[in-house]
């Protein structure tokens, strides 16, 4: 306050002397009324919120602010001139010199002092020089955020718009992307930050192809409403999405299919505590369901997906109206499971529940088969029991022609639905197949990234291994609506574009990281890709067709395939002998029923599961459990009739 009367003041005697008049030669009235018109100035500016302004964080909203102060402040000083001198000495010219000299002051000691505080703190606190790519509303917002903090500081744009490019924006030119190689060496830039939200994962995939081979970490940041509602900042600016790197452009949900399963109804999802299961109720629950069932023996898994829900209720229109039960339990208990359905009167099951990692399930044989083929045959029966309309089944391109016993179980579940589909039902069962989901808890991507930022090496199986991608979301939302599409016995596959190498996309994730892959051609690379072999049961390529039969839906990325299958009188046979092997844990008559059920099973090698060395230590193939049952066989009690 004592600095900007001391300015007020001189502002007034450079505009006198500028007009040549005398400041020093106006009489005592003249002096009086000067201060009282700097003491209301500084009243004025009091009340105007000039002094609650951060100098540091200084920007257009408080300039506005000094304007106002300053034009208020010569409005005083006028008044004062006018009751200091007689009517015929009026002379106002002073004023409009006056009111650019004060705003001069006042304003331009504010945002100096800003760029020394800036410079003073770059000094002590260096920070880090990164380029913007995009030069748009997105950029912008981002640039003044980074500008107010103290860990990045933006030297340059890139945007690819010709009309941009020699602008300024913020104080900071734009570029072409021609250009970013001599401005990472010029600025010794080591991070390129993507500032473009509404561009297509296609035309983010073109971009990133680009930036690839450059020596940067690239990160992204949220979108423009993230942005503006205040979100943004150093902890918003992640690494990329791996879905940018695939270029795949989601279809848009078609929303009668969305709602045919779920709107108003009662609805049951399986193994709701695992990745897929619980982007499932996610989106069903924005889809007005009147029941939400969560039924998981994970029982965290089920917890957060719960807490998860009922939050989500209450932002959403009707949420109070929506019921969410979570229940802790397995799909092999029967009782429970036909209790479940008839109590909560359900009216579509996903089944997402089962074992799906391969190594597990190569070493944990038993329980694979009976979670994964007991588990789906036991909850369709009791869907089928009490008239559910729609059982939709989580399959796996792994179920295609497997080489494992996880694949295998997954096939078989296959066929026990299509067989059930035969006989009459008013249940309509479907099974939805696809391949690798992204974010879910096996997938590769988060490891490659764990491994990258500890400095690596990153394993990959196998040099030729390739795999089918598809985000979670994308997956969910194709999955509900496959299931409005069945008619009983559906095999839906999902559109997954092609496939994928995975040391390709190791060595893009490195790249888009700021690191070079260190080979025998680069002995000064950062990550080194290291091959650890498959492991058993993998195959190179993953397939989704068993046959050739397939057919378009009136969704252009679910199409539906025509393949044979086994009749229920045929599977029968084949879950009884399944079933007496899994209760003795004979390992080989379980190869022996999945060789004979699954067409094209061909296991590699023998399993790893430890209870093989259990099983070939008891010769006559018993179980022992305790000392009296030596030499006596188990008694087995079928589980899976009805």
């Amino acid at each position: 306050m004592l600095a900007d009367s001391i300015m007020l003041v001189l502002a007034l005697e450079f505009s006198f002397e500028l007009l040549d008049k005398e400041f020093m030669a106006q009489d005592q009235s003249f002096y009086f009324y000067l201060a009282l018109a700097t003491i209301l100035s500084i009243l004025v500016f009091i009340r105007i919120g000039l002094y609650r302004a951060i100098v540091l964080y200084m920007g257009l909203q408080s300039g506005f602010v000094v304007l106002q102060g300053v034009t208020i402040s010569a409005c005083l000083f006028a008044v004062s001139y006018f009751f200091s001198q007689a009517p015929q000495t009026y002379d106002y010219s002073f004023l409009p010199i006056f009111w650019m000299i004060a705003l001069l002051f006042i304003g331009g000691s504010r945002f100096a002092a800003k760029v020394v505080l800036q410079n003073l703190i770059q000094n002590f606190r260096p920070k880090e020089p990164v380029i913007i790519y995009g030069a748009g509303s997105s950029g912008m917002q981002l640039v003044v955020a980074l500008q107010n903090g103290d860990q990045y500081l933006p030297v340059a744009f890139v945007d690819d718009s010709h009309r941009m490019l020699g602008s300024t924006v913020h104080g900071i030119r734009v570029y072409s992307p021609n250009s970013l190689y001599e401005l990472i060496e010029s600025y010794a830039v080591r991070q390129i930050l993507l500032a473009i939200p509404s561009a297509t994962h296609a035309e983010r995939k073109q971009i990133l192809n680009r930036l690839e081979h450059l020596p940067v970490h690239v990160k992204t940041v949220p979108d423009l409403f993230d942005m503006v509602s205040g979100k943004v900042g150093v902890d918003e600016i992640r690494d990329i999405d791996i879905e940018d790197l695939l270029g795949r452009d989601i279809v848009p949900p078609n929303p009668e299919l969305l709602g045919a399963c779920i709107n108003g109804q009662s609805v049951m999802v399986t193994g709701a505590g695992g990745s897929i299961g619980s982007e499932l109720c996610r989106q069903i629950i924005t889809i007005n369901p009147a029941r939400v069932i969560l039924l998981d023996s994970f029982e965290y898994g089920l917890y957060k997906i719960e807490s998860e829900l009922r939050d989500t209720l209450r932002t959403i229109e009707n949420g109070e109206q929506i019921e969410v039960i979570a229940l802790l339990g397995s799909v092999c208990n029967r009782a429970q499971m036909e209790n479940a359905i008839k109590s909560f009167n359900v009216d579509t099951v996903y089944h997402v529940a089962a074992y799906k990692q391969v190594p597990m399930v190569e070493k944990n044989i038993v329980e694979g088969a009976q979670n994964n083929i007991f588990g789906t045959l036991i909850s369709a029966q009791a869907a089928k029991k009490f008239d559910v309309a729609n059982f939709v089944l989580i399959s796996t391109d792994k179920a295609v022609r497997p080489t494992n016993f996880m694949g295998a179980t997954k096939r078989f579940a296959e066929q026990v639905l299509q067989a059930l589909a035969q006989r009459e039902s008013r249940t309509k069962f479907s099974m939805v197949r696809f391949g690798n989901v992204l974010g879910s808890s096996g997938s590769v991507v988060p490891l490659f990234r764990r491994q990258i930022s500890t400095g690596g090496p990153v394993t990959v199986t196998h040099p030729e291994v390739t795999r089918y991608f598809m985000t979670v979301q994308e997956a969910a939302q194709l999955v509900i609506q496959a299931g409005s599409m069945a008619t009983g016995g559906d095999v839906f596959v999902l559109d997954m574009h092609e496939p994928i190498r995975i040391v390709d996309l190791a060595k893009k994730m490195v790249h888009l990281m700021g690191y070079d892959i260190k080979d025998e051609n680069s002995y000064r690379g950062d990550i080194a890709i290291e091959y650890s072999g498959l492991r058993p049961g993998e195959k190179l390529y993953e397939e989704l067709l068993i046959g050739e039969s397939v057919t378009g839906t009136e969704h252009p990325k679910i199409m539906r395939a025509e393949e044979e299958t086994l009749s229920w009188e045929s599977l029968e046979s084949l879950l009884d002998r399944l079933e007496m092997a899994c209760q003795k844990i004979d390992l080989q008559e379980i190869r022996s029923v999945l060789v004979e059920a699954v067409d094209g099973f061909e296991p590699k090698e023998e399993a790893s599961d430890p209870l093989w060395e259990v099983y070939y230590a008891n010769a006559n193939h018993k179980v022992v459990t305790s000392q009296s049952d030596v030499g006596q066989e188990q008694k087995v009690t079928p589980l899976f009739k009805e």
